[in-house]
């Protein structure tokens, strides 16, 4: 029994037609230290849902005039698909239960209560309910405060390069990303940033080779008022306006060489000087750097070489997508639940889908994956929505073969092999811990165990 000092931010709705067992039961719940709503019809739950985003919970009376309890689990359920519903009835018939859990219901109370029996289903349910929104706060955060545990990937490739960054966040060197177009790389260079001492301070990217020539310098470093036509007040310029964080120059080698020569002066002197001034200022910023160029490439022609020795202090490549197979059906897998969560609906991919995708080279790499899961999305209401290889065929266009950078995928690859295979690695990612594997998978610990039984890992 709960203290009764102990609450719980998410609410229930209770919804009878009987004003006395719905007032008793209200007060019991409220005495386990649960915020209470109640309802004595639909039309009235219907109100009190629309009025109240914090109801996680109904129970809900089967029989009720106007509308019963089934049609009421629909609507409240159609407006929240998350909503955990438990139907309350004087007829406990298996028939009645089953037909009530198809339509949503999590599970069932018969009348007269047996108050400990209720108490131990609702505090099991709400246990979940409480989880699934500490996950979400933590998605939220995760998504707004990128970090390493935000990047997913099963594959020892990445992981080398994961393992160099988190090294890489405790210095405050500067730092050379290579990697194709889509890899990902301003999101480990914001992950690195995250962990990093300067985490509090800002992050700003800015693309080298996207900026006009003749507006690159005062971009990045400034102006003066009266510096040219159009300077009609100070600038500070991007690293004066990171100064304390992390500047993210995406495409380095687009960079002009007289541009070159001033960026060079803030990694070794740690100044600016704006456009139009005869001042330095003074910035304290870290330069992570990424190019879509060779290394030899950047050394040789596109980069000054004192610039190139200085921002090459630690050089990290990220591996395209097309290299690490183990990466598809975990990075197909987590899109989809993504989708799920912003649409509200059920999404997963058919077998037949992931095996598509296995053989694709993916030449827009892990962004043109998460582009392609989306389309199929887009274009459907459906709930659940199984997203089949007849939805991707039309977006992937030529090229579905496998690879020569893909090794594993041969005649006799297979779809249990993949998964086999990514389950084994999710749980070394994960050090063994069974509900973060299966949080890294995208799927229940309950299917996790399923498939680790499955395959004998």
């Amino acid at each position: 029994m709960k203290t009764g000092t102990e609450t719980h931010s998410a609410g229930i709705l209770v919804v009878d037609d009987d004003a006395s067992l719905a007032s008793t039961l209200r007060d019991f719940l409220v005495r386990e230290g649960y915020g209470v709503e109640v309802a004595l019809s639909g039309a009235e739950a219907l109100a009190i849902q629309a009025a109240n985003p914090r109801i996680s919970l109904a129970l809900i009376d089967l029989i009720m005039p106007m509308m019963d309890g089934l049609k009421l689990t629909d609507e409240l359920r159609r407006r929240d698909p998350e909503l955990t519903v438990v139907i309350m009835t004087g007829y406990g018939t298996i028939e009645t239960a089953v037909d009530a859990i198809k339509r949503g219901a999590e599970d069932y109370v018969t009348k007269p209560f047996d108050y400990e029996a209720v108490r131990k289903k609702i505090a099991r349910l709400m246990e979940v309910v409480e989880l699934r929104e500490r996950v979400a706060q933590l998605e939220n955060h995760l998504e707004r405060h990128p970090c390493f545990e935000n990047i997913v990937s099963l594959s020892p490739a990445m992981e080398k390069v994961l393992d160099r960054a988190r090294m890489a966040a405790a210095t405050d060197a500067s730092v050379l990303v290579l990697g194709e177009t889509g890899t990902g790389k301003e999101m480990l260079a914001r992950a690195i940033h995250a962990a990093s001492p300067r985490a509090g301070r800002p992050f700003v990217a800015v693309n080298s080779g996207a900026l006009p020539r003749e507006l690159v310098e005062s971009e990045l470093f400034g102006f003066r008022r009266g510096a040219f036509t159009g300077a009609y007040a100070d600038a500070p310029g991007i690293f004066s306006a990171a100064s304390g964080g992390t500047v993210f120059l995406d495409e380095l080698g687009e960079m002009p060489k007289d541009v070159q020569v001033k960026l060079l002066r803030v990694l070794q002197e740690g100044e600016v000087r704006p456009v139009g001034s005869t001042r330095a200022v003074q910035v304290d910023v870290r330069v992570i750097a990424a190019t879509n160029r060779s290394l030899s490439e950047l050394r040789s022609t596109l980069l000054r070489e004192d610039l190139y020795f200085r921002i090459a202090t630690i050089v990290m490549e990220v591996p395209p997508l097309r290299t690490r197979p183990e990466d598809v059906l975990v990075l197909a897998q987590h899109f989809a639940g993504r989708l799920s969560r912003r649409y509200g609906r059920e999404i997963s991919l058919a077998r037949p889908a992931v095996e598509l995708l296995l053989g694709y080279s993916f030449p827009g790499n892990v962004r043109e994956l998460e582009n392609l899961v989306e389309s199929a999305c887009a274009v459907s209401a459906e709930n659940p929505q199984i997203i089949t290889d007849k939805d991707l065929k039309p977006l992937l266009g030529a090229g579905v073969t496998a690879t020569a950078d893909s090794p594993h995928l041969n005649e006799s690859f297979s779809m249990e092999q993949m998964e086999r295979l990514t389950i084994q690695q999710a749980l070394r990612v994960s050090a063994g811990n069974r509900t973060k594997a299966a949080s890294l998978l995208g799927i229940s610990r309950d299917t996790l165990y399923r498939k680790m039984r499955q395959y004998q890992v």
